[in-house]
């Protein structure tokens, strides 16, 4: 719109000069050299223009002629670099969709019509990469690093190129030249950081860590963080030689991080070995509020060395008392009163967790019923731990240690492990749970001797061990009174007991000891029992599990391997590292 009005203002400037000049005429006479010329002022001002417009263009004429040959060579510098770019980013596409011979094509043209551009150079490191030739990459990457516009790019590719080939001193020293540059890469103050955690260069790494801290490298929660796993890591050094620096940095990483487990377990016991025995118990407390954890509660316990076992026993369930409800809790007032021989407080602390209980669960539970003499209920609760479910452990890249260490000795990376199940996140088939079912009725035969292996089990027993429903036209057999069914178990017990203290006994007898340990308020109550059809089939048969109530379920066991002729000693035998 604005053009168009600007077009209407000049062709009526143009009109009006027109009708202006033809309005009034007026003649012009020119003498020059003797010659005389006559002419209106139309006229004259027609030739004046003509003459200006031919001036004009034999100019340009002119001007092209003189400036043909730089014309012409910037029509092909252009023309070359657009085949340059278009070669460069062709081959970067075909780098990044792992097309070799594309990228060796497309690199080949580039670097014959680019063959110092930075983007050139960076396609002929990539594709010496994708191709697997390694010295090629370095000495291309080494070119880049020693221009500076390319300069950290280089070091970069060089850094990789050493890790790749396991050269911890140069991946080093070429992060530390980039760590050198102006605006510090994430990369470099992060390798850097890390290469001085694994030498042990407590000192080094906090320096480090500072600044990456103040050039904008890490946020300050993450700072806060990893300033307190460096601290914990150099008290963890110091603690033999210069104890009270080292009780400083542990008491400082737990006022960090409060929920950093090792840092507050390692200031409470520095603190309680040196008489502060109260600010070790707030250190220790204030960590568990945010975190219970076993390695906190064992801490807690040794606060006192000479303390009896009730006194230690006292003092954990005043510790769980002051954190949230939780498993780890539960286990260490069990654990203390088992010390204390509290057995009814060990029992009633694990009861919430024996429904689907892990594996430390089972294992203070077979220990708690072998302290209180019922070696079958101990056999039962040590073949649920066989299959419960792992207790979480300090893991870190798939890497599973027995203690806290700051960094992964996989990786490197600092602040790696956690506290988890380690088979977290990964499918490894169904996990065996209690379930709670209906009582198995009188007319359902709990024990099954050994010269009926043979024959062919009927619908009940199909149907108690996941075959199916029993059919109706299937006849019942008789029951058995509960006095004779738990003698025959009692018999059953015996001689599986003197064959072998635990598993050389076959199914039968597994099971009778099983149905010995039931007392009579756990025995049938005459009604049918609903067949229950499991959703999903387990890829491994469950072991006899009594369950929470003492319930026998007639499911195969697997057959360990022979443990130890000793009963507490194979109990203790499964739980070693």
């Amino acid at each position: 719109m604005i053009r168009v009005l600007v077009y209407l203002v000049i062709v009526a400037v143009l009109a009006f000069g027109a009708v202006w000049f033809a309005e009034r005429p007026g003649d012009v006479a020119i003498t020059w050299q003797g010659r005389r010329i006559d002419t209106s002022v139309m006229v004259l001002a027609a030739a004046v223009a003509a003459v200006a417009v031919a001036t004009v263009m034999l100019w340009s004429i002119l001007r092209a002629i003189l400036r043909a040959p730089d014309l012409f060579s910037r029509y092909l510098r252009i023309r070359r670099g657009e085949r340059g770019y278009r070669a460069v980013s062709q081959g970067l596409i075909a780098v990044g969709s792992g097309d070799a011979r594309a990228a060796k094509k497309f690199t080949a043209e580039a670097v014959r019509i680019a063959p110092r551009e930075p983007l050139t150079l960076l396609l002929s490191a990539q594709t010496a990469q994708l191709s697997g030739d390694r010295d090629a990459a370095v000495a291309t990457f080494q070119e880049m690093a020693d221009r500076d516009d390319t300069r950290v790019l280089g070091l970069h590719g060089l850094f990789v190129e050493a890790q790749r080939r396991h050269d911890h001193a140069a991946a080093l020293a070429y992060a530390e030249e980039a760590a050198k540059h102006a605006s510090v890469p994430v990369w470099a103050g992060q390798a850097v950081l890390e290469f001085r955690c694994v030498a042990g260069d407590w000192s080094g790494a906090l320096d480090r860590l500072e600044r990456n801290m103040k050039s904008g490298l890490i946020d300050k929660r993450t700072y806060r963080r990893q300033r307190a796993v460096l601290f914990t890591a150099h008290a963890q050094s110091l603690a033999g030689s210069d104890r009270a620096r080292a009780i400083a940095l542990a008491r400082e990483a737990a006022k960090l991080a409060p929920d950093l487990v090792p840092a507050a377990a390692l200031a409470g016991r520095l603190l309680g070995e040196a008489g502060e025995r109260r600010r070790a118990a707030r250190t220790i407390e204030r960590a568990w509020r945010a975190n219970p954890h076993p390695d906190l509660a064992a801490a807690y316990a040794a606060l006192r060395p000479g303390d009896s076992a009730r006194q230690r026993l006292s003092r954990v369930e005043t510790l769980a008392a002051k954190g949230p409800t939780d498993a780890e809790a539960a286990l260490a007032v069990a654990r203390a009163a088992l010390d204390a021989q509290e057995f009814a407080a060990a029992r009633k602390a694990l009861a919430p967790y024996t429904a689907s209980p892990r594996k430390r669960v089972a294992a203070l539970m077979a220990e708690l019923e072998m302290a209180q003499g019922d070696e079958g209920r101990a056999r039962e609760w040590m073949a649920r731990a066989l299959n419960a479910r792992r207790d979480p452990a300090w893991t870190a890249d798939a890497f599973v240690s027995d203690h806290w260490l700051p960094i992964s000795p996989v990786s490197g990376r600092l602040d790696a492990f956690e506290w988890k199940d380690p088979l977290a996140g990964e499918d490894h088939g169904a996990v065996i749970e209690h379930r709670a079912e209906a009582p198995v009725p009188a007319a359902t035969p709990a024990v099954v001797s050994a010269k009926d292996t043979d024959a062919k089990p009927s619908a009940t027993a199909q149907s108690a061990a996941g075959e199916g429903p029993p059919s109706a036209e299937a006849p019942q057999p008789a029951a058995l009174p509960a006095s004779e069914e738990k003698e025959k178990a009692q018999r059953a017990a015996e001689e599986a007991a003197h064959a072998d203290p635990f598993f050389a006994g076959g199914r039968s007898a597994r099971r009778a000891m099983a149905a010995a340990t039931a007392d009579e308020s756990r025995a049938p109550r005459g009604r049918e029992m609903t067949p229950l059809v499991p959703a999903v089939i387990p890829l491994v048969p469950p072991p006899d599990d009594p369950g929470p109530n003492g319930e026998t379920q007639l499911e195969p066991a697997p057959e360990p391997a022979l443990p130890p002729a000793d009963g507490w000693s194979r109990i203790r035998a499964l739980f070693r590292p």
